[in-house]
């Protein structure tokens, strides 16, 4: 394990995406630096009572695998444990409604593991257990101080935007949305609403060539 990122409010929306090409040009015009492209294989640990789910928290392992498309490079390598849970911060209290209606606030805290495998068999351990898994193409950018994830997933294009309100703001204008388009939904929520309106039961959110794993 190393490199620990202390705790810390994230604040993001997400935008559904129809015109994959078309999104990859606007970032690109709006001065969006490309990180690169990479799979992403999540998995979601919680207690056999789902008690993490209960309380708001989540526990999240996340793999990642260089996988360059769509003219992107490939990105980094890489393994994080992820914490999350509700904000609490004063500054959050103090928020009117209408501010914390338009975003995602959650207190986060990541932990870069060295060896994942070793970290997920302690994790069982401790009597903690997958809960869900999910998948997706990852894109990461970075605009000022703003960051943005092009996410390719089995329910469709998602552009995630990270950071100050006002920079998410003027960031989803320059690409042409607007606040009436922007998603608090995790992506359990979209998955669960897509089983949903295809009439299937919700499982795992896989990638169509790992749907057998």
């Amino acid at each position: 394990m190393r490199k620990i990122t202390p705790t810390q409010t994230e604040t993001e929306i997400k935008l559904r995406i129809a015109d994959l090409p078309g999104i990859l040009k606007k970032l690109r015009t709006i001065g969006a630096v490309s990180h690169g492209r990479v799979l992403e294989r999540n998995t979601l640990f919680d207690t056999p009572a789902s008690d993490l789910r209960r309380a708001g928290r989540l526990l999240r392992v996340r793999i990642e695998t260089p996988a360059a498309a769509h003219g992107q490079t490939a990105g980094r390598r890489s393994a994080v444990l992820t914490a999350k849970a509700p904000a609490s911060s004063p500054t959050h209290q103090q928020k009117s409604n209408h501010t914390t209606s338009r975003y995602k606030e959650r207190a986060e805290s990541e932990l870069a593991l060295h060896n994942p495998d070793s970290f997920v068999r302690s994790l069982h351990a401790l009597g903690l257990h997958p809960s869900f898994r999910y998948e997706k193409f990852r894109t990461s950018f970075r605009l000022r101080h703003l960051h943005l994830d092009l996410d390719e997933t089995p329910v469709g294009v998602i552009l995630e935007l990270e950071g100050r309100p006002q920079a998410i703001d003027r960031a989803a204008k320059a690409l042409g949305f607007s606040p009436a388009d922007y998603l608090r939904a995790t992506y359990w929520d979209l998955y669960a609403a897509d089983c949903l309106r295809r009439g299937v039961t919700p499982k795992n959110m896989l990638l169509p060539s790992q749907k057998s794993h």
